[in-house]
């Protein structure tokens, strides 16, 4: 009943659109602080989340530390402009409604990344409110670029689909 109400009621839709906005803008500022301040590199955070792995009471699993070490580490100039760039198009893609829903599952995926790596700031708060957004699916895009891109690719999506299921039956015959 409640996942009904947040997919289909057009009122939860606008407190949906304020919530994707407010968590694209976090987005969104991170991300143009990092890339236009011109002094980010990932390798920094990477390195603490690992130190943070050791101790009396590692904020950091193991695993994830190991997956660090012995991926992002090497990796970090990866690293860096996925976080920077993953940020600013997430922000702007919950900011303008369009593909909210992978928007949001992207956004889940950094934050989580955050939080495995011992930070807490806004990232479990953030976290939760993404989760409202990505489970309410289309509606959470309803009062934005969504409504008019989504259907436009299901009618593509369905001549494609009856393209081929036709050819498949000129072929049969």
């Amino acid at each position: 009943m409640f996942n009904h109400f947040l997919r289909n009621n057009k009122y939860v839709a606008g407190v949906l659109a304020f919530l994707r906005i407010y968590i694209g803008y976090q987005f969104l500022t991170a991300g143009f602080g990092k890339i236009t301040g011109g002094g980010f590199d990932a390798s920094g955070f990477i390195k603490g989340a690992i130190a943070s792995a050791g101790g009396e009471h590692p904020a950091v699993q193991g695993w994830w530390a190991a997956f660090l070490e012995n991926v992002a580490l090497p990796n970090a100039e990866v690293f860096t402009f996925l976080v920077m760039w993953g940020e600013l198009l997430v922000g702007l893609a919950l900011i303008l409604g369009i593909f909210t829903n992978f928007a949001g599952l992207m956004g889940l995926t950094m934050n989580f990344a955050f939080l495995f790596s011992g930070t807490v700031s806004t990232n479990a708060q953030m976290v939760l409110i993404t989760i409202f957004i990505v489970v309410a699916g289309y509606n959470a895009g309803r009062f934005g670029l969504d409504r008019w891109v989504m259907p436009f690719l299901n009618n593509h999506n369905l001549t494609f689909k009856s393209r081929k299921k036709h050819k498949e039956e000129v072929a049969v015959a």
